[in-house]
């Protein structure tokens, strides 16, 4: 467990779901996101802005029974706190993306809710893993942290997932990163002028600034690992080295592409090292995790990101690397950068939906088989160093909240209203008069951060429970504004 130690008690105390009896494996067909330009059906209508409906209860054979945990103690302090700060929580928009007469077959997180069913009924076999795209809102960890902690603890844990051979900068902590590391300097798709070299989806490269320039993972276990890298030009080779045993050394071609080289972990290897042969040696990430069943999540949240901006991300690193997490959940927590740039007039809502749009298509063609949530931004006032507009909220705010709303219900996403789920206008005022807010009135800190966190996860959770398992095989996955007949 990290810093963020909230958790539910353990699947096998209070999961007691039912086997899925086969229709798991019949659930999976035909879940390819399907292109916005592909033709819509005659018999299909297309509303201009899809709601979310009620999914269409099923009775197979033995259906999924889907059981809310029971909450620790620990949570139910931050629920507690919630409740003090005002801040009501706020239930999942999930729209529907499969239909048939009598209504949903099917809605935007069926592959996840699946997936979920998987492990809680034992029939899983492999990690559930979710990718948490976003901004500074996430970047420091600590809000994923109690995602990833509270689903763990529910549906088993199978490791850290995706990690960097340092941290993004020379300070803060390394959840997310080595153990130690030297000789290394970070590039991030968060900065003003874009970077010499293309982004894999950790949205960071670090390049080799010196001959033996090394990043030193401490082991959890893992059988084998995979480490992702950018084939520059005269960038030399990296190796992989665990005690006095290299186990892998890439092979530069200097051709510009990202690659990926896998690696087995001996048996009983606390450590393992990624080290640059050369000065110039581009790293974009390391993967570490288990085999087994449980919840993985991958944090690629970047300071300063926004939609557009991730738009910097490489069209087959995208590709490759997501086909390789295969992921069941991609997260975007996004809007509190692009509120500020409307603020500065530095965009426009046109532009905000258009990248957003295009950010989750290019994520959904790159990741077919996953299900798709947009969690949008949190309360947000003006500069703090402006006094005469201190905690005047931000002009844009609602304007991004409902933006990112309609866009990500047309493309076939979820969303959830955290701006609504913290208690809406006024409640960044109550998080930073209980201490909850650093001084610069844009970042939570401390527990402030854990109820945030848990207030995506409640919904989640509660979402999960509410919805009925998706009714057999259906036509492939649409955007909510094509609905899609199921097929017989």
């Amino acid at each position: 467990m990290t810093h963020s130690e909230v958790g539910w008690v353990g699947v096998g105390r209070v999961l007691r779901v039912l086997a899925c009896g086969g229709l798991l494996t019949a659930c999976e067909i035909g879940s390819e996101a399907r292109p916005l330009s592909a033709p819509v059906p005659a018999a299909v209508t297309t509303p201009a802005v899809a709601s979310p409906r009620t999914p269409v209860p099923v009775t197979p054979a033995v259906a999924p029974r889907r059981v809310f945990p029971e909450p620790t103690e620990r949570t139910r302090s931050t629920q507690a706190l919630a409740v003090k700060l005002g801040a009501p929580g706020a239930k999942v928009e999930d729209p529907c993306v499969a239909s048939v007469a009598q209504g949903c077959a099917r809605t935007a997180l069926a592959p996840f809710f699946e997936s979920l069913d998987a492990l809680s009924s034992g029939a899983a076999r492999r990690p559930t893993v979710i990718e948490a795209f976003g901004n500074s809102l996430i970047a420091g960890d600590r809000i994923v942290d109690i995602l990833r902690d509270d689903l763990g603890a529910s549906f088993g844990a199978a490791g850290r997932g995706v990690l960097l051979v340092d941290r993004m900068a020379p300070y803060g902590g390394r959840g997310r990163a080595s153990h130690s590391a030297s000789g290394w300097t970070p590039r991030t798709l968060g900065e003003l002028r874009a970077p010499p070299l293309p982004f894999g989806i950790t949205g960071v490269y670090h390049v080799a600034t010196q001959a033996k320039a090394r990043g030193r993972f401490k082991l959890e276990g893992e059988a084998r690992g995979t480490l992702w890298w950018l084939d520059v030009p005269r960038g030399g080779a990296l190796s992989v080295v665990s005690g006095d045993t290299v186990l892998a050394r890439t092979t530069p071609e200097g051709t510009g592409a990202s690659r990926s080289t896998r690696f087995e972990l001996p048996p009983g290897a606390t450590t393992v090292d990624v080290v640059a042969e050369g000065k110039g040696a581009v790293v974009q990430g390391v993967v570490l995790q288990h085999e087994r069943p449980g919840i993985v999540l991958d944090m690629l949240g970047v300071p300063s990101a926004d939609a557009s901006l991730y738009a910097r991300l490489e069209d087959g690193a995208l590709r490759s690397q997501l086909t390789e997490r295969d992921p069941k959940l991609l997260v975007f927590f996004l809007g509190g950068n692009e509120s500020k740039r409307l603020e500065w007039k530095r965009t426009d809502l046109t532009t905000l939906r258009e990248d957003l749009g295009a950010l989750l298509r290019r994520a959904r063609v790159a990741a077919p088989s996953s299900a798709c949530l947009v969690v949008g931004p949190m309360d947000a006032v003006r500069d703090a160093k402006d006094s005469g507009k201190a905690f005047t909220q931000r002009p844009f705010l609602e304007a991004v909240v409902e933006a990112e709303r309609e866009v990500s219900l047309a493309e076939g996403c979820a969303f959830f209203n955290l701006y609504e789920a913290m208690g809406g206008k006024g409640a960044l005022t109550r998080f930073h008069k209980s201490g909850f807010m650093h001084d610069d009135l844009v970042h939570p800190r401390g527990r402030g951060l854990d109820v945030l966190g848990h207030l995506v996860t409640d919904a989640l959770l509660r979402a999960w429970v509410e919805t009925p398992p998706a009714q057999g095989p259906v036509a492939q996955v649409a955007p909510a504004a094509e609905r899609v007949e199921a097929v017989p």
